[in-house]
């Protein structure tokens, strides 16, 4: 079946299991709400000129409806939630504004001690702000005939609030907050906007979860990539978040090996995603860009940057990259022979800290998006350094398309991930595979 009627289908199911609606695209009717693809982005997500200066202080909230929710005797279930915007530091050292959403669960939690927290660092959702994760829970799909988007991550996030556990969810630097371009895998302002994330959850009005709450993080793909940079930067940038256990589901840690799986695929709009990101964390790299890019490659990365995952499947599936430089070369090519593209992915590789707490890796045997060897070799870095690290290799046959090679473990180990991570925030213990390493796939 062809990608598109394959999104379609998926986006249709979607919406009649879900009784959803497609978000509005009616025009803004303040001075301070911005429009994306036809999509108005509320005003809450305009962050202020001046930000605190503590990372993870809340700077503002309102409550947030979530379309998936029934009335209860003690409450909304699965929870009531609150969108926030709260304070980060980016991978520069500037102050910036990051956009979630806290859900305090109507589930009791069963499993000793305070209620735990877990933080959902999202998958790719897109460049465009109005892909944030925190918009797809109260819009799990946006139809608008200018932008698609699926908020996948609510399966996850109601699986953990049915334990009892509560859950924040980061939209990243720059998705959804309207003051800059999307960070994306940008391992610092990944690793940093979820850390905080868990920080400014205590503050959120009617949270349960408090400093003696255990911490968890679980994410897939760029939310693996996420939570796999948070538990490194977890002993510098916050100590006082505690970290019960850490899932990353299908890292890209080896930046250079993602960017030349992805280039022609199903998803190559990503490497748009990716470069736009770079430039946007590096500005110093931006002629660098300009010498290399042509007028199609510039007009890929300008029409991207305002895209969801569904919208980048529809319009740049199985582009080449080489179609978008001046010389024809691939963009993996030009980076291997540019050093300060090199030495930038470099200082975006994940695997050479040690990470906090115990971690679950699982990466899919056919994953050829986010290549199998690439998340492998980083249980393999982090075994090395002394990390309490579970691996997990997926076994599935291959299906014929990268995209679902890539998203099938998602589903066929979530049940295993959450349930790996409720286990530590129990408080149970964990046996280390990393004995076992060599041996595996």
């Amino acid at each position: 079946m062809p990608v598109r009627r394959r999104l379609l289908v998926a986006a249709v199911t979607a919406a009649a299991c879900l009784g959803v609606q497609a978000l509005s695209s009616s025009p803004a009717s303040a001075a301070d709400e911005v429009t994306s693809r036809g999509v108005t982005i509320p005003a809450f997500y305009n962050p202020p000129t001046d930000l605190p200066s503590a990372d993870g202080t809340l700077i503002r909230s309102e409550p947030l409806s979530l379309a998936l929710s029934l009335p209860g005797l003690d409450g909304p279930l699965p929870g009531s939630a609150t969108r926030l915007m709260y304070k980060s530091t980016d991978s520069d050292g500037r102050p910036v504004a990051v956009t979630g959403a806290y859900i305090e669960p109507a589930a009791a939690w069963r499993g000793g001690g305070v209620r735990p927290l877990v933080v959902i660092a999202p998958g790719t959702m897109g460049q465009g702000d109005q892909c944030a994760a925190s918009l797809g829970l109260e819009h799990p799909l946006t139809v608008n005939g200018q932008t698609v988007s699926v908020g996948y991550e609510d399966l996850a996030i109601y699986r953990l609030l049915a334990k009892g556990i509560a859950v924040v969810v980061t939209d990243y630097v720059g998705l959804g907050a309207t003051d800059r371009l999307h960070t994306y895998v940008n391992r610092v302002d990944e690793g940093h906007a979820v850390l905080d994330a868990a920080r400014a959850a205590r503050s959120v009005g009617g949270a349960s979860v408090t400093k003696a709450s255990r911490v968890g993080l679980f994410g897939y793909s760029q939310g693996g990539g996420a939570t796999a940079a948070a538990a490194e930067l977890q002993a510098s940038y916050a100590p006082d978040v505690t970290l019960a256990g850490t899932y990353a589901g299908a890292p890209p840690a080896d930046l250079t090996a993602v960017t030349k799986a992805i280039d022609g695929s199903e998803l190559a709009g990503a490497l748009g995603w990716s470069l736009n990101g770079f430039l946007q964390s590096d500005p110093d790299l931006k002629p660098i860009a300009e010498a290399h890019l042509n007028a199609a490659g510039k007009a890929a990365l300008s029409d991207l940057s305002t895209m969801c995952t569904g919208d980048a499947i529809f319009g740049y599936a199985y582009a080449k990259s080489t179609k978008w430089t001046t010389d024809g070369r691939s963009i993996s090519d030009i980076i291997a022979d540019t050093p300060a593209l090199q030495s930038f992915l470099d200082s975006q590789r994940i695997g050479s800290l040690e990470p906090s707490g115990p971690v679950r890796i699982a990466t899919g045997v056919s994953d050829n998006l986010v290549p199998h060897a690439q998340a492998r070799q980083l249980a393999v870095d982090w075994c090395h350094k002394g990390g309490d690290v579970t691996y997990q290799a997926v076994t599935l046959p291959n299906l014929g398309s990268a995209l679902l090679n890539h998203a099938a473990p998602l589903l066929t180990d979530q049940t295993a991930a959450v349930n790996w991570l409720t286990d530590r925030l129990a408080g149970e213990a964990t046996a280390s595979n990393c004995s076992s390493m060599p041996a595996q796939p």
